[in-house]
């Protein structure tokens, strides 16, 4: 049985333990311990976007994780967001504080008062600034490591602008950081979507999101980028002095990249029954050399070994597994981990000057000349990372449907993934349609294909009947 195809829950949880990612037997509820072989990975995922993000002007800054309540509830529609998922802090040294201090939820209103402190004038425009850090909400939904937790690890850029065009510009640069980083480094295909009204991020105009498919049909959302416009500018008085001397109000964006929830995604899209498969920039060790040795003749192997990581180079992070387990158990330990390349090495090897190479993602087994091993490995690196690309973006293809009435829509959805159907309205307007589609087959909109042309010429809206405006996708979520 393919327990990956059968039951994704348990495939998950099984090797989110057995791959030793995570433990869950921290005592607070929601709150996961990650454990070193997931850091590393997200350690390596946190700087390719870093790289992105700075690469494009973003400059890295931390800000406190406590936001005073008197902040916090400064811009109105964001209150009504995110006040119900706060985690509070009241006391301190024994003591009630004065003012009730706020968990990060997330950085708004902790940044947006110091950005009125350092923005005077166009020459301090764009300011574009991001952290790497933690944020807590109290989510009320079943947890999940990685994919739903009450503490999950993120990127969020925060920048400003002197016009809404200079904004919408950074918007379309966010989803290119997302095709540049989880697409074509992570191999994780998506869909950009510009959210409707109703599920906009609280306090902004427009949020638009990339949005993954898990094993089960599941949409997963990775990054998400928010056009605020000039909502937080106000309500925190970051201004700036134009060319004229008059003060104008700043144009803002926000992009939050979960890494914790992207691993989750690269994971999920990846792996096998085995265990993980990652590609190969992101695996903690790339090279794995397992000795095939008996007792006597163990020494000349293992110096063999050492030879031939000199011969790889730098290029790889490579390991030597000189345990005294058996080379079987070996082979799995490393398959589950992920690693995406095996050295196997004996004494036959030695003889004939090769080693024996195999891929974690095919299981494909080939003969090298030792001379050749270098470039041997560089040729299967990018090869590996075509195949999960080019496997990964073949199967989410596959679930992409299309339906023009609420039975329909029922009928898709049991094969799973992203079904468009149109829709009478992805403004307010449309929040009751929305309404009946997500009680009649449990199922949320999730928004329109941004930049898609198309329109639903004379097609009427599956829940209301009225005529259809707009092309709206729908999938079942975590």
């Amino acid at each position: 049985m393919q327990l990956k195809k059968s039951d994704f829950s348990e495939w998950y949880n099984t090797i989110t333990k057995e791959a030793q990612l995570c433990d869950l037997r921290y005592g607070i509820k929601g709150f996961v311990v990650f454990m070193p072989w997931a850091v590393m990975t997200m350690n390596r995922m946190y700087a390719m976007y870093e790289e992105a993000v700075e690469s494009r002007g973003h400059m890295p800054a931390l800000f406190p994780a406590l936001i005073p309540e008197s902040y916090l509830t400064r811009e109105s529609e964001h209150v009504k967001g995110f006040v119900p998922e706060v985690f509070w802090a009241t006391e301190a040294g024994g003591a009630k504080l004065e003012e009730r201090y706020a968990m990060r939820p997330t950085s708004e209103t902790a940044m947006y008062p110091m950005y009125a402190l350092w923005i005077h004038g166009t020459r301090d425009l764009p300011l574009k600034i991001y952290q790497r850090c933690q944020v807590w909400r109290y989510e009320t939904k079943a947890t999940k490591p990685f994919i739903r937790s009450r503490e999950f690890h993120w990127i969020e850029a925060h920048d400003c602008f002197a016009t809404r065009e200079e904004a919408l510009a950074q918007i379309r640069e966010d989803m290119e950081m997302a095709e540049e980083v989880i697409h074509k480094q992570f191999c994780v295909p998506f869909l950009f979507f510009r959210r409707p009204q109703w599920d906009k991020f609280a306090g902004a105009d427009d949020t638009y999101a990339a949005d993954t498919l898990m094993p089960d049909g599941r949409a997963l959302q990775l990054p998400s980028t928010h056009m605020l416009g000039q909502h937080f500018s106000k309500a925190f008085g970051i201004k700036y002095s134009d060319e004229h001397g008059a003060e104008q109000y700043v144009w803002q964006t926000t992009y939050g990249p979960c890494i914790s929830r992207i691993y989750a995604a690269v994971i999920a899209t990846h792996g096998d029954d085995k265990g993980l498969v990652l590609p190969v920039r992101l695996a903690p060790v790339q090279v794995v050399i397992v000795p095939i040795v008996k007792e006597e003749t163990r020494e000349k192997v293992l110096a063999a070994c050492r030879n031939v990581v000199n011969a790889i180079g730098c290029c790889f992070t490579v390991k030597i597994d000189d345990s005294d387990r058996t080379p079987g158990f070996k082979f799995n330990e490393w398959e589950m981990k992920g690693v995406p390349l095996r050295i196997e090495i004996g004494m036959r090897d030695i003889e004939s000057g090769t080693v024996v190479v195999a891929r974690r993602d095919s299981g494909e087994k080939l003969k090298v000349k030792l001379e050749e091993l270098d470039a041997k490995l560089d040729e299967l690196a990018q090869s590996i990372d075509k195949t999960l690309r080019e496997r990964a973006d073949s199967w989410f293809a596959g679930k992409l449907s299309f339906a023009d009435s609420l039975d329909e829509l029922g009928k898709k959805l049991e094969l799973q993934g992203f079904v468009r159907v149109p829709f009478c309205s992805e403004g307010m307007e449309g929040q009751t349609c929305a309404d009946t589609v997500k009680e009649k087959h449990q199922t949320n909109m999730r928004g329109s294909l941004f930049g898609s042309p198309d329109k639903p010429a004379g097609k009427k809206c599956i829940a209301c009947g009225n005529p259809a405006t707009v092309y709206l996708y729908a999938a079942r979520q975590y």
